[in-house]
């Protein structure tokens, strides 16, 4: 049991996202937060976010259990109760408009208590932080664990995010339900997930990626990759809502974070590219700029926009033939612009 200061921030966007789904849905509803710890993050979303009734934070036993007690005594006039239970089985009788699976390492043990126990068209949100395992640093345990072939090198916790997006899928469709993904990101060390798991209307986006084929950006794997999710990351009207909550412990980031979404969503296809890998694939003698990258793109008509993911990264549904030949021409007409990175998002101790 721990406190993790470090993650204001994701507790942040927790808030935004929930008060953001109470808009469009209209009302409050209940969740269960399967591994509470000290209930701040479930805490939080009842007190700040305007979204829940009722909120049921459990933990397995020990300190953990007996502090989140006295922490969701302190609410409970607001609906907040504690249980002391185990997050592997669903609450007898339960049913949640939001569940909430945000644990310390894989969150595979708890995923079928997470799905039983969400009510229909509920919101599921879900953290991974084994990114060893995710993003392809050791493939064997990926494949044993979630029954994909990862992406690695730079672009594996991307690859981590979408496998953990298709293991969603996988689950959902096991019991008629598809996911709907709200918004999806990549952090420091961990992926999170919002979706909402409604009833399926037909295919979900998944399948391997044939990197003999593939036309997006260079994944540094041979073969097959996956298979994973190939849909969106964020829903565009979701996003649109999507604000900094008054109280936010970190408003400015936050901000910035929620301003890169919305720029990339519009080439939300998978994966991105990075100008020093382009210049090396191109054999330029400098990276081209980012900004300069983004524009000549979005002049050619193609959406593009920097990525989240990673500083300097960028989104395009131009083809790599496309991207490449823009690089070249820029890296000609303009000798004395390469990158310098835009660092508008925060690196890992600017954050903690």
């Amino acid at each position: 049991m721990f406190y993790n200061g470090a993650m204001a921030l994701d507790r942040d966007l927790h808030v935004a996202v929930a008060a953001r789904w109470a808009a469009t849905t209209g009302r409050r509803g209940s969740a269960w937060e399967m591994l509470g710890a000290t209930g701040v993050r479930g805490l939080r979303v009842l007190v700040e976010s305007g979204a829940l009734d009722r909120l049921l934070c459990t933990d397995a036993g020990g300190p953990a259990a007996q502090v989140l007690r006295a922490n969701c005594a302190r609410y409970a006039s607001l609906g907040a109760t504690s249980l002391q239970w185990d997050a592997r089985r669903a609450i007898p009788d339960g049913r949640f408009d939001a569940v909430d699976v945000d644990p310390f390492g894989s969150p595979l043990p708890f995923l079928d208590a997470a799905f039983g126990s969400l009510a229909p068209n509920g919101l599921l949100s879900v953290t991974a932080t084994d990114m060893v395992v995710l993003a392809g640093a050791d493939a064997p345990a990926t494949r044993r664990r979630y029954l994909a072939e990862p992406v690695q090198g730079r672009l594996g916790p991307e690859s981590g995010l979408r496998i953990l997006l298709r293991t969603l899928s996988d689950r959902g469709e096991a019991s008629g339900r598809a996911i709907h993904p709200l918004v999806s990101y990549v952090r420091d060390h961990y992926v999170r997930v919002y979706v909402l798991v409604a009833p399926s209307t037909g295919p979900a986006p998944v399948g391997p990626i044939d990197s003999t084929s593939w036309d997006g950006p260079p994944l540094r794997t041979q073969g097959i990759a996956g298979p994973m999710w190939l849909g969106p990351l964020f829903d565009a009207t979701f996003l649109a809502g999507l604000g900094v909550p008054e109280g936010a412990a970190q408003a400015a980031t936050l901000g910035r974070l929620l301003e890169r979404f919305t720029e990339e969503q519009p080439a939300d296809v998978p994966f991105y590219y990075e100008p020093n890998t382009i210049a090396k694939d191109a054999g330029l003698s400098a990276p081209p700029a980012t900004d300069l990258l983004v524009n000549a793109l979005r002049t050619m008509g193609w959406p593009t926009g920097r990525t989240h993911a990673r500083d300097g990264g960028f989104r395009t549904r131009a083809g790599r033939t496309e991207v490449y030949r823009a690089a070249r021409s820029l890296s000609a007409a303009h000798p004395d612009r390469g990158s310098p990175m835009p660092g508008s998002l925060p690196g890992p101790a600017e954050r903690a």
